[in-house]
């Protein structure tokens, strides 16, 4: 979900840094394949080292398909890998209505075929949703230009990485507008993804261990600890995600949910989620 080596942390934008994260990589990359997103890490714009251009060394270590989904930026751009259509967003380009991330993310909605690929999936590295006070409402302006046409779309899942804790939202959308009171806020919405931030891989600025509470009525479940998730697609209509700590030492899910898919079993009830058990989650 981005962020990757941390790389323009260090004094000159140490390059050494990105040669020693693909080395600790490679034993991963060399044999399955790796979904790049760019993260604001890999921005790298070190103008006073005479860089003219950001992402440079992201874009050339790590190239991705975008001429493949006739994308003309390598920072966002879609896959297909077995029953899925993954879509890759970039939080720092322009995204406002018109703009060619814009235009780019309509058409390729367009050309989804749910039959062919059953499973929606959408990734950016800002959170669209989070209640953790570490880049709180970052991701709110990409939200409010883009979640339409991800409920429209019957997006099932959108992962993010960015705040450095685990948090997975119910279906919700904030996309209705209340005219008499003026609020506009998020509610349940059988029609809308499910919003995962799984920032907690590992990093080398720490957890973001300050949470807003109350905890707001779209958040599942919420963990400020190191992790990570398996998301295993069963078939058309059901996948199963777990997410595991990783200080617990056993295989033993923290956070364990039935998805149900939303193009082929859109009216499918949602249950009472909680962390001790799992659940179905529609």
């Amino acid at each position: 979900m981005g962020d990757l080596s941390y790389a323009d942390k260090y004094p000159l934008h140490d390059n050494n840094r990105w040669d020693t994260w693909g080395r600790f990589s490679e034993r991963s990359v060399a044999y399955q394949p790796w979904i790049w997103v760019a993260g604001n890490h890999e921005i790298d714009y070190a103008p006073e080292l005479g860089e003219t251009k950001p992402f440079k060394p992201f874009t050339h270590r790590y190239p991705t398909p975008h001429l493949a989904s006739a994308s003309p930026e390598p920072y966002w751009y879609s896959v297909k890998l077995a029953s899925v259509h993954i879509i890759v967003l970039s939080s720092y380009s322009a995204f406002a209505k018109y703009t060619p991330q814009w235009k780019w993310l309509e058409a390729e909605l367009g050309r989804v075929n749910r039959s062919e690929t059953p499973w929606l999936i959408m990734a950016s590295h800002s959170p669209w949703y989070n209640s953790n006070n570490f880049h709180y409402m970052e991701g709110e302006s990409m939200r409010a230009q883009l979640e339409k046409m991800a409920v429209d779309a019957r997006v099932d899942l959108v992962f993010a990485g960015h705040v450095h804790a685990y948090e997975r939202s119910f279906r919700v959308s904030n996309i209705r507008y209340n005219i008499t009171d003026g609020l506009c806020t998020p509610v349940r919405d059988r029609r809308a993804p499910v919003y995962v931030t799984i920032g907690d891989g590992g990093n080398i600025e720490g957890l973001a261990d300050e949470m807003t509470w109350p905890q707001p009525p779209y958040s599942a479940f919420r963990e400020d600890s190191f992790g990570h998730a398996v998301l295993d697609i069963k078939n058309r209509t059901h996948a199963y995600y777990a997410w595991y700590r990783n200080d617990d030492g056993a295989k033993v899910a923290a956070d364990a949910v039935w998805f149900t898919n939303r193009f082929h079993m859109p009216n499918h009830d949602d249950s009472t989620p909680t962390p001790t058990k799992r659940h179905y989650y529609g």
